[in-house]
């Protein structure tokens, strides 16, 4: 991984698909509470590479929205949605969190994973806000991002920074879910467990088999090995600080 490589593309050029801290547990979780069917409109923000967005098209035949800042990943997911034969039911574009190019109040249910806990705090509650503003009354807006279990974690947050290229900034539980109902939210609820990115039977559940193998396979070479035992070693070895959470928020 270079230097200014970010940890989840570092990941992503290994084989992961999956890349969210709860992998598809918590990703599941959040689809279990909303209504997803083929008469909802969906708006996933940092969609990546289309993963969950595939998902939910396939699943449900909702028709979705998708917006990411990284327009490598979208040009992996315009790919990888023509090759299920979603394009019909599945747009991606360039556009900011902090700036939806969408009316207010249209979409039932927006989907979130993973990159709240990238934002510091102001700019987390920007982000909240506008997806607050482009839900539908009493939509859902589902969220899964990194948890903190303590307080005093200052020296475990700069091991994570380091590891991954990005400044994180996750929250407790309190503090998630604080957020939200800051932003307008009348209900919240959340989920959390250990992270299972890295997990040996997380990268299984997440990948299966041939998957992982791969994955591991690409983490061996001598240009990835060291940037990966530092990765793996942080996200397993954290748990008594880390977590992942889900939350789901309607308006």
């Amino acid at each position: 991984m270079s230097k200014q490589e970010a940890g989840h593309n570092f990941l992503a050029r290994l084989g992961k698909t999956r890349l969210r801290p709860g992998g598809r547990k918590a990703t599941d979780w959040l689809i279990a509470k909303a209504d997803f069917n083929a008469d909802k409109k969906v708006l996933e923000v940092a969609c990546n590479m289309g993963t969950t967005a595939i998902e939910l098209a396939k699943r449900f035949g909702c028709r979705i929205e998708g917006v990411d800042l990284d327009e490598t990943a979208l040009i992996k997911a315009r790919a990888n949605i023509s090759a299920e034969g979603l394009s019909e039911r599945i747009h991606v574009q360039r556009a900011n969190a902090l700036k939806l190019p969408f009316e207010d109040n249209s979409f039932h249910i927006v989907v979130n994973e993973a990159m709240l806990t990238m934002l510091p705090l102001a700019a987390k509650m920007k982000a909240i806000a506008e997806y607050y503003r482009v839900l539908k009354p009493n939509g859902l807006l589902l969220t899964h991002d990194i948890m903190l279990l303590t307080e005093d974690n200052e020296a475990m947050l700069n091991q994570l920074r380091a590891a991954i290229n990005i400044s994180v900034s996750p929250l407790t539980r309190r503090d998630w879910e604080k957020a939200f109902y800051e932003a307008g939210f009348c209900w919240v609820e959340s989920f959390s467990g250990q992270m299972s990115l890295l997990s040996p039977q997380g990268m299984i559940y997440d990948e299966g088999v041939l998957g992982s193998i791969k994955i591991v396979r690409n983490a061996l070479k001598a240009e990835n090995r060291q940037t990966f035992a530092k990765m793996f070693r942080l996200f397993n070895h954290s748990q008594n600080k880390l977590n992942f959470i889900a939350v789901c928020s309607r308006k």
